[in-house]
């Protein structure tokens, strides 16, 4: 293992559509229709093949991928090359059953997975692991082009070879094999992206595309393939955002909200996806595939809004006019309120890198081998660069605005107003509330913090597997699996001053921008700018923060895996039935470390500590196959998920605590097991036809440990220590991450598939597919206190989608529901904070036509599609307040046109 000082980390740390446009759509597909397409899509004489095509040839193959797994899975493909039944992969991932999504700046990005959040969960591509995005182990599947992926599958359970693994799923996105594809193929498509909220800033836009190809092809008699995708996305979002501070107690039973940070946010997504595979057969039964991936991604996003501080401030509230709800006033008038005009840039960039060589034999002797290794990079930037404004220096200095406000299930938002908070001349760059007293010369009229973080991981697999004919056991497999990973985050921290010592200054006229509105909180229009332009432009100067609390923030943390696992794979008769399935036992040597900076009362130190343990998994899945297509499956595992790596960091700091006379202190925790957890799960699943299925899961999992943040006694005695008179104690407390009691989760979940036709011809082309799912959570994670919510949460998760395809026409609605749960918000400096977010419900649709075969357009597939139809917004709120709204966020419905077509 690589000492951390003398490696990488230690060099880092120095919808809805229009009749119109329906009619249209079906006048051109009239007119394109070849005299026996109809005639293809009945029922086939004897012996007639029938081909299917398009989301029911999806959902063919992922219920074909259900029904042959050994394991609890759920899975996905692509309807076509190129081609996943929505526009983003984390939206196709969240309609599988017991599966949702958070939305983050209006799109999809972190799965859950049986009601539970992304640091339960593992996602792997093409069956290795990966790096991610963001300061975490969860995946943020937007860095993902749907337009290069073939397919998903979600394991529900584990077995010994899968060494990656989550507590309460593992989630595999699988790129085309271009020797499995079976045929040449080049595929292009184009899309127009709208959102309906309009331009909310100045210089946004309201329109995008999407671009992307795809070509395979074999050569050299079908014995070398080649796949190439690329796609390219340049589109908008645009929020309308509440966010309160939070609700200050005026009487008793009685709260106020104590001040209000509305924002006015657009982004432009920039990603561009590239995926390649070259897959050889060498021979002698020997294949090898090397493949690639590339993503970056740009998130350029401004935000705009004025903070009010209202109740916590020096604000007053008129004793008139008041007006009381479900102990909230919900209506009111300040005077004095101070105001801050907030003109902020995120610059978000990341780049990732992803790779793997495989080579496997599968000999006729029924000896196996396989021997993959696999690379992930993520190298990222982001940057928040804040510009404040207001009408003087410091507090009780400039103008002041008095506001009638009213509070609702929405926000706050206010009824009059007397500033004008777009006259530059009223409006000046300087610290209004005076709160940058920490910066140097108390000067604070920006900040900028710029967090850079790279993670990277090597992985190396080695099986070897004998097959035996008849009995009971059909195979034996052994193998080795070694994963090294390093990740690091280092912020870059600065004040913002106005240069030649200012205390205000106007904005100078060239970097002036249309004003943007905010009538939707009552405001009126706000001064705008970029605060990128005042600084490339000299208005700004740069103060390097060298606060201590800065370093605190960095961290490295590197993690060596090794695993080895042995397991027998069954297959036999029993009675009526085929019993198949795997048993096994899956080793894990773990060595962890955390390089970081430790806050002594001396200074800081850099410091490298860690620690190292064994995990042994094993596992058993059975699975008892009838004639009849019924399918009962049983699972019984021993399942960890590693902790958060912020959680693993070194960082401490500490100090004398005079009044109780000890040391005391928080920070991260090196030395962190994973969750652990005994799992049993047991499945009814019934099939029929070529796609229809209905499955009733249940599972029961108990945790051994869960990690939580809380204070326990701490020996500093090897750390240095100022003594103060009387000295203090070094055995004193800190707080920090912990290993701590367990709990329970157990739930059902009821899911499947109908097509219609399957029930009567007259329906043919019709059908249902989708979920429902009830988890129960029962986890205390300090001894003797009541049970506590996970981040991510949801009782109950369900999705649904109605479809009708035929003739080359296709239909579909989609909804998704997600009852309430505790939801990560961004907060101060891109801290993540959790708040109880409600339950919702999206809506979506899709219509288009696929041109026929000996049609003049043939290959030609248009399509039309509708999201977040009616316009849910996501809201959070203090828990059984529901007046006492912290977040509301509105992202408008987005609607996307566009074809594909494939040679």
């Amino acid at each position: 293992m690589r000492h951390m000082l003398g490696g990488r980390a230690a060099a880092r740390l120095s919808t809805g559509t229009s009749g119109a446009a329906l009619a249209a759509a079906m006048l051109i597909a009239g007119l394109a229709m070849p005299a026996h397409a109809q005639e293809a899509t009945e029922p086939a004489a004897e012996g007639e093949e029938v081909v299917i095509t398009g989301f029911r040839a999806a959902l063919e193959s992922a219920v074909s991928t259900k029904k042959e797994s050994e394991q609890i899975v759920e899975s996905i493909s692509a309807e076509d090359i190129g081609k996943l039944p929505d526009a983003s992969i984390a939206e196709s991932i969240a309609r599988l059953p017991g599966l949702t999504s958070q939305r983050i700046s209006g799109r999809s990005s972190f799965i859950s997975i049986r009601g539970f959040g992304p640091d339960f969960s593992a996602t792997l591509l093409n069956g290795r692991p990966q790096t991610s995005t963001n300061d975490n182990r969860g995946i943020e599947f937007d860095q993902y082009p749907s337009e290069v992926v073939n397919g998903v599958n979600v394991y529900k359970t584990p077995n010994a070879s899968l060494t990656t693994q989550g507590l309460v799923g593992t989630v595999d996105i699988r790129t085309i094999r271009p020797l499995d594809y079976g045929k040449e193929v080049f595929a292009v498509g184009a899309r127009g992206i709208y959102t309906d909220m309009g331009k909310l800033n100045s210089g946004s836009k309201d329109w995008g595309y999407r671009l992307n190809a795809t070509y395979v092809g074999k050569f050299m008699d079908d014995r070398l393939g080649v796949a190439l995708a690329a796609a390219y996305v340049d589109e908008p979002y645009q929020i309308e955002e509440f966010e309160a501070w939070g609700y200050a107690t005026f009487a008793p039973n009685t709260n106020l909200v104590g001040g209000v940070k509305p924002f006015v946010t657009t982004s432009q997504l920039k990603r561009l996806g590239i995926s390649g595979t070259i897959q050889a057969d060498l021979g002698n039964n020997w294949e090898m595939t090397l493949d690639g991936f590339y993503s970056n991604f740009d998130d350029t996003q401004i935000k705009r809004g004025i903070e009010l501080p209202l109740a916590w401030s020096g604000a007053t509230l008129s004793p008139t006019g008041r007006e009381t709800q479900d102990g909230v006033i919900t209506a009111g008038t300040f005077t004095g309120v101070e105001g801050v005009v907030n003109n902020h840039n995120y610059l978000r960039q990341a780049d990732l890198y992803s790779g793997g060589f495989n080579l496997k034999h599968e000999g006729d002797d029924g000896w196996n081998v396989n021997f993959d290794f696999g690379w992930s990079r993520t190298d990222r930037r982001e940057l928040i660069l804040e510009s404040n404004a207001g009408t003087g220096p410091g507090g009780g200095v400039g103008a002041t605005d008095t506001l009638s406000f009213r509070t609702t299930p929405s926000g706050t938002y206010f009824t009059s107003h007397v500033l004008n908070y777009s006259d530059p001349t009223l409006i000046v760059l300087t610290d209004p509330l005076g709160w940058g007293g920490g910066a140097p010369g108390g000067r604070q009229h920006g900040y900028y913090n710029d967090r850079i973080v790279d993670d990277e991981l090597f992985s190396y697999l080695a099986e070897i597997e004998k097959e035996f004919d008849g009995g009971f056991i059909k195979s034996v497999k052994l193998g080795a699996n070694y994963v090294d990973r390093e990740k690091s985050l280092v912020p870059d921290e600065y004040f913002l001053q106005l240069s030649g010592g200012a205390l205000q200054a106007q904005v100078p006229a060239q970097y002036r921008l249309t004003p943007t509105n905010l009538d939707y909180l009552g405001l009126g229009p706000m001064l705008s700018y970029n605060p990128l332009d005042l600084l490339n432009g000299g208005v700004y100067t740069r103060v390097a923060n060298t606060a201590q609390d800065v370093l605190f923030k960095s961290f490295a943390v590197e993690e060596e895996v090794l695993s080895s696992f042995a397991m027998l794979n069954i297959d036999s008769d029993l009675g009526g039935a085929r019993l198949t399935g795997n048993v096994g036992v899956l080793a894990q040597h773990t060595n962890q470390n955390s390089t970081g900076y430790i806050q002594t009362p001396t200074g800081p130190q850099l410091r490298t500590l860690g620690d190292d343990y064994w995990d042994i998994l094993p596992s058993l899945s059975l699975s008892l196959r009838f004639d009849s297509d019924f399918v009962i499956r049983f699972g019984a595992a021993r399942e960890i998920q590693r902790p958060r790596l912020d959680d693993m960091r070194v960082n401490i700091a500490y100090g004398a605590n005079i009044a109780e006379g000890i040391v005391t202190g928080s920070g991260g925790n090196p030395s962190l097991r994973p969750y652990r957890a005994t799992a049993f799960d047991l499945t009814f699943e019934k099939y029929w036809g070529r796609s229809g299925y209905v499955a009733l899961q249940l599972f029961h999992k108990t945790l051994h440990n869960y990690i939580y943040t809380a204070e326990r006694p701490f020996d500093y005695s090897s750390y240095p220590i100022i003594q103060p008179v009387p000295p203090v104690s070094t055995q004193g407390r800190i707080s920090q991450p912990f290993n701590g009691d367990g709990g329970k989760i157990y739930g059902a979940e009821f899911a499947g598939t109908v097509p219609f036709e399957t029930i009567t011809s007259a329906l043919s082309g019709f059908g249902v597919t989708g979920g429902v799912s009830y988890t129960k959570s029962q986890i205390s994670p300090e001894p003797g206190q009541p049970p506590e919510n996970i981040p991510g949460y949801s009782d109950w998760v369900a999705n649904g989608t109605a479809y009708f395809e035929k003739w080359g026409f296709n239909v579909r609605g989609s909804v998704r529901y997600r009852s309430t749960f505790l939801g990560e918000f961004s907060g101060l400096g891109a801290v993540r904070t959790r708040r109880r977010a409600l339950d919702e419900t999206i809506i979506d649709a899709q219509i288009g036509y696929d041109f026929q075969p000996g049609s003049a357009l043939e290959g030609l597939s248009l399509f039309l599609q509708g999201s977040n139809l009616t316009d849910e917004p996501f809201v959070a709120i203090n828990p059984g307040r529901p007046l006492e709204v912290m977040n509301h966020q509105r992202f408008g419905r987005r609607f996307q046109a566009g074809f594909t077509f494939k040679f």
